[in-house]
């Protein structure tokens, strides 16, 4: 800076309120022209309502003016953007307010660090120059004290001690001593002179004329005009060698604080959720009840629909039938071979697969003897129906090649037959006039709607079926297949379809199977878990309107903590970023929370007998919904904070 260009210029300065809204416009500086020089110590007195506030507001870039410009260092102060007069306010300037505007959340250190947080210096470098400016100013032993903890003198010493943390090289002193006793208020005075003559420029604005006059230039204003100036015989813009240099506009970096300050947010939040227990714990709650509610309203859907096409398999939904049929352009019956089955097996769509020849045929036990369907099949029936045995065992394909005259029994068969014998296994069961062994009793079945009672009937091997019982058969009379999952029920069936009309050269088969049945059940079950979802994404909702209802609150009570902010070189997207990251935190750990909490209700039900399957995606997805609501209902109030003027939040109360 040359030594003709006044550090701070102010040319025909006005400043009007109103005019919007029919309200009637107020013009609180008329035509103000001043000169400061780096370095000078400028009282600015007047009395109440004379502009001294408004025009602090305009020197210190919280404010514009309505009329007339503003030089700092050469520079026309209208040409800067937001978030370069933040720049310029951080870099060039430090407010000491009356009512000391402290962090109340914060301690004495912390407090002092916060210009410095959003020049972007680091967390080490800034608790280690907030520590040495507190304790030059005999407040070493006070640097984890809060506010609340320290006298009115002490608390205008951190606030100093925050207006120096970046340089402070123009002091701005808004009645410093105001709230003060007089003894405090000497201290006070003593340190501004010191910083006076240490090369800062010092502004002091008072009512006060004694405390005026121990600047070395007085301006007096009255009605938002200057009236008087103990320095106008020199035109109050005389450099001092000693000042400190104004910050270079060449160098003006915008980056600020960044998101390598994501820590200090998280920290300060996690602070303010502290202090307000209760109200963080309600807030909580919602969240919580929102993702354990997804989390185990999904893993209910899932564990019922698992459950249900279990059972649905069980019952045969995924097994096909397979039988010789008349071709539609009519003819000869078909005939399905046994070849053709070994070939169906092949598919890689099909799973199981067995012949089947059933008919009634008369079984006898001693004096018992009753006609009996005698259903001749080969050793993956029981895997095919999902059927298991109760005694014994089920023959093998060994037995089944063998020509094994062995039988296993139905639960029905066992009772009408052996109704006195505590153990059937190894008797001799007649069948035609065939004689098989007992191996074997099959569990409770139960019938099912327009199917044979399979409780009634008895099972031989396939092979000895045809060469003892049905010699007069050569073919099965159908096939029983079961597809790879119920999600192939269809490909199989189409694949069977194309198979045996390469085979045969005509439709002359039918196949039947349950996917119908398959996929209505589960596109019930999946509607079922969408609305069991939804019912729990409501809560979750109800959750994030309490998220933003409480940061709307919070916003409102923190206004002047804002201002502050602001006054020290915060950008909006700092602000933005601060409150926003409360949010976010909030739903963090009501999320982590609500994870838990559906983790630890899904194993009591599950303890319960309640069918339930944990999914990682929908625990992901309910956390990620947490985060995104915090996101979603945080931005609103984050939003509102960041567009707060700075002088109505400095002034809020």
């Amino acid at each position: 800076m040359v030594s003709d260009t006044p550090l701070i210029e102010l040319r025909g300065i006005r400043r009007r309120y109103g005019g919007q809204n029919g309200a009637p416009e107020v013009e609180v500086l008329h035509g103000i022209d001043l000169r400061i020089a780096a370095g000078e110590f400028v009282a600015i007195v007047g009395s109440s309502g004379s502009g001294k506030s408004t025009l602090m507001n305009l020197l210190g870039c919280l404010d514009r003016p309505s009329a007339g410009s503003y030089h700092f260092a050469g520079h026309d102060v209208a040409e800067l953007d937001a978030d370069q007069l933040a720049w310029l306010r951080r870099e060039a300037f430090g407010f000491v307010f009356q009512g000391y505007h402290l962090i109340a959340t914060e301690s004495a250190c912390e407090n002092v660090e916060v210009p410095a947080l959003y020049a972007g210096m680091s967390a080490e470098e800034r608790r280690q120059r907030a520590s040495a400016l507190l304790t030059r100013l005999g407040l070493g032993e006070r640097l984890d004290y809060r506010p609340g903890q320290l006298s009115g003198g002490q608390q205008q010493r951190v606030s100093i001690a925050r207006a120096l943390m970046n340089g402070g090289r123009i002091i701005l002193a808004d009645e410093p001593t105001g709230a003060l006793d007089s003894h405090s208020g000497r201290e006070v005075m003593i340190l501004l002179r010191e910083l006076a003559a240490a090369g800062h420029t010092v502004i002091l604005i008072t009512h006060d004329r004694e405390v005026a006059a121990q600047a070395r230039r007085v301006i007096e204003i009255r009605d938002g005009a200057i009236i008087g100036d103990s320095a106008a015989p020199f035109g109050g813009a005389q450099p001092n060698p000693a000042a400190l240099p104004a910050p270079s506009f060449d160098g003006m970096s915008l980056q600020g604080a960044g998101w390598s300050a994501l820590g200090e947010v998280l920290r300060s939040a996690w602070r303010v959720m502290l202090l307000n227990r209760f109200r963080t714990a309600l807030t909580l709650l919602g969240i919580v009840i929102g993702v354990a509610s997804v989390i185990v309203m999904l893993a209910i859907g899932l564990g019922t629909k698992q459950k249900v096409l279990a059972q649905m398999a069980s019952m045969g939904a995924t097994t096909l039938y397979l039988y010789a049929a008349q071709p539609p352009e009519g003819g000869p019956w078909g005939v399905l071979s046994e070849s053709d089955l070994e070939a169906l097996g092949r598919l890689p769509e099909i799973d199981l697969f067995t012949p089947v020849i059933g008919n009634p045929r008369m079984v006898q036990y001693g004096n018992a003897s009753r006609d009996i369907y005698v259903f001749a099949s080969n050793e993956q029936l029981p895997a095919i129906q999902h059927w298991p045995v109760a005694e014994g065992r089920f023959f093998t394909a060994a037995e089944d090649q063998n020509l094994a005259p062995v039988v296993v029994l139905g639960h029905k068969a066992r009772t009408f037959f052996f109704r006195d014998e505590p153990n059937p296994l190894g008797k001799q069961l007649l069948i035609g006039e065939a004689p098989f062994e007992v191996i074997g009793v099959m569990a409770e079945k139960g019938r099912e709607s327009g199917a044979d009672y399979y409780d009634e009937m008895v099972f031989i091997p396939y092979a000895a079926g045809r060469a003892r019982v049905y010699q007069d058969i050569a073919e099965p009379e159908y096939a029983a297949l079961t597809a790879a999952s119920t999600d192939q029920v269809r490909a199989a069936e189409s694949a069977a379809r194309e198979l045996l009309l390469a085979r045969h050269g005509r439709e002359d088969f039918q196949v039947d199977n349950a996917a119908a049945k398959v996929q209505a059940e589960a596109e019930t079950q999946d509607s079922m878990t969408r609305m069991l979802g939804l019912i729990a994404a409501v809560s979750l909702l109800v959750g994030g309107i309490g998220v933003m209802n409480v940061m709307l609150m919070t916003v409102r009570e923190r206004t002047r903590e804002i201002g502050v902010r602001m006054a020290t070189g915060a950008r909006q997207r700092d602000i933005l970023r601060q409150f926003l990251g409360e949010a976010v935190l909030v739903t963090l750990v009501g999320g982590s929370i609500g994870v838990l909490v559906g983790l630890i209700g899904g194993a009591a039900l599950l303890a319960a007998g309640v069918p339930l399957i944990f999914s990682l995606s929908a625990m992901l997805l309910a956390f990620a919904c947490a985060v995104g609501t915090g996101l979603l209902f945080g931005y609103l109030p984050a939003k509102t904070a960041a567009a707060l003027d700075p002088v109505a939040a400095l002034a809020s109360e």
